[in-house]
């Protein structure tokens, strides 16, 4: 009887949606050493904080946290460093031309496994939002949860 993958691996970056605008959405493949994927499947991986930045053409992950393997040894991979996304060229070179041009930034917006049992992330092409657009999110989300409560008595 072997391990079967499991497909409830669903990690959210939360600050994400709240410090940028999403403009855009594209998933992503991750370039992963061993040890790396037994700790997603344990659910120790961490989006806050983390960046995505191009480099020689290519599209990196940078600061996402994925917690050292408990039964590791000494291929045990380092928590915090850089790891290579897979996309298609044309969306590389779309998202690096919309980065370069406008200023816009790409962010990872949640990392989950899909139905084969491979890692996946979702990145967003973002702009940073506003003072005031951070308070008109709050006060949405306020005014929806208080709708919600009145509805459910």
């Amino acid at each position: 009887m072997g391990l079967r993958p499991q497909h409830n691996i669903n990690i959210k970056n939360k600050k994400a949606y709240f410090e940028y605008e999403i403009l855009e959405s594209f998933t992503a493949g991750l370039q992963l050493q061993g040890t790396e994927i037994k700790s997603i499947r344990e659910g120790k991986a961490g989006l806050v904080d983390s960046y995505c930045q191009f480099h020689t053409g290519e599209l990196y992950v940078k600061n996402m946290h994925i917690a050292e393997y408990f039964y590791g040894s000494l291929q045990n991979h380092e928590s915090k460093r850089e790891r290579k996304l897979l996309l298609q060229k044309r969306e590389l070179r779309k998202l690096e031309r919309k980065v370069k041009e406008t200023g816009l930034t790409i962010i990872p917006l949640r990392l989950y496994l899909n139905e084969n049992g491979w890692a996946k992330l979702d990145v967003g092409l973002a702009k940073g939002k506003k003072v005031y657009d951070k308070r008109e999110t709050l006060k949405r989300n306020d005014a929806k949860r208080d709708i919600d409560r009145a509805m459910k008595y």
